[in-house]
């Protein structure tokens, strides 16, 4: 689709619909996850989804890795099984948290990672974070508050809504980490390792700690949840996002990537029938604030910034050669 696409002249409408797309399938993974663990240990769910994911992904696209292998085997599968690692860590971490919160909750205390990589960022490669970056924790961090609010004087967050939040820990290391790894290097041969590390480890895993799943009785509604979050929340969303990004301005692109905590909700209660407190759905609404602020007023900032300096040098440009 990437391809297709690439060698047309698309508006840019459909780019901006591509990752709102891509928003919307991570959102309904969310709400199929939650629906799944249940019947589905989270450890072997993880597994069965990257190793898919990886094997789908590796025979689709392998002439270029193959041809990326063969230039640089030993980078990409150290960076690769890095990478796998953060992943696995990410996403165990998130459907063991769903085991014991909402989906809701999960949407939205997933995507804090937008505002934690750069306090991360800092400590790993001391790039101090921006006064957005500041703003933006602090609007997070009442998200958070108003999310654990129980409504009667009490504040909470359950077992699933911390591990949750490791969750987005180990997801920001993993941008961070893709970030350091990708320049020289082949994405889609990265992305097939850390895909297939994440699915043997969380098989290990799931071997090592929870029951062998039994898949004889599995219904055909959990098998379509496995294809959906194998096939359609691993590899199409990350095709749309990897074709869209290219072509659509970057503050635009995350702000329409940030949805996917809107959607999450919106699947939440349009199919599982959960039900926002007033304090959660507040909560929300400064979490998402802060993810704007974090991710698309500084690229806003710095585009204001680049245009007036453009104009301003073609303005001495003009006055030079008046001059002449």
């Amino acid at each position: 689709m990437g391809k297709l696409l690439g060698h047309t002249a698309a508006p840019l409408w459909v780019f901006k619909a591509a990752l709102l797309l891509s928003a919307a399938i991570w959102g309904m993974g969310t709400v199929v996850i939650k629906s799944t663990v249940d019947a589905f240990p989270p450890s072997w769910l993880v597994g069965v989804r990257f190793l898919g994911a990886g094997l789908i992904l590796g025979i689709v696209t392998l002439p270029r890795i193959r041809a990326a292998y063969a230039r640089n085997r030993r980078g990409h599968l150290r960076d690769g099984a890095v990478l796998g690692v953060l992943l696995f860590a990410s996403y165990w971490c998130n459907s063991t948290g769903l085991t014991d919160t909402t989906a809701s909750n999960s949407s939205f205390l997933t995507t804090l990672y937008v505002v934690i990589i750069p306090f991360l960022g800092w400590a790993i490669i001391a790039k101090r974070p921006t006064r957005f970056n500041i703003v933006a924790a602090i609007l997070c961090v009442a998200g958070v508050a108003c999310v654990a609010y129980g409504g009667a004087g009490e504040f909470s967050l359950r077992f699933g809504d911390f591990i949750t939040l490791a969750s987005a820990f180990f997801l920001s290391l993993h941008v961070l980490y893709t970030a350091k790894y990708a320049p020289g290097r082949s994405m889609t041969l990265l992305t097939v390792v850390q895909f297939l590390t994440a699915g043997i480890l969380g098989l290990a895993v799931g071997a090592a700690s929870e029951p062998v799943p039994d898949f004889a009785p599995l219904g055909a509604d959990t098998w379509g949840s496995l294809v959906y979050i194998t096939v359609f929340a691993s590899c199409v969303a990350l095709g749309l996002q990897n074709m869209a990004v290219a072509r659509v301005d970057p503050a635009q692109a995350s702000l329409f990537l940030a949805t996917e905590a809107v959607f999450g909700v919106a699947f939440s209660i349009l199919l599982l029938g959960e039900a926002l407190t007033p304090s959660s759905f507040a909560g929300f609404a400064l979490i998402f604030a802060g993810i704007v602020t974090s991710e698309y007023l500084p690229l806003r900032a710095e585009k204001k910034q680049r245009e007036a300096a453009e104009k301003a040098a073609l303005e001495l440009e003009e006055a030079d050669a008046a001059l002449r």
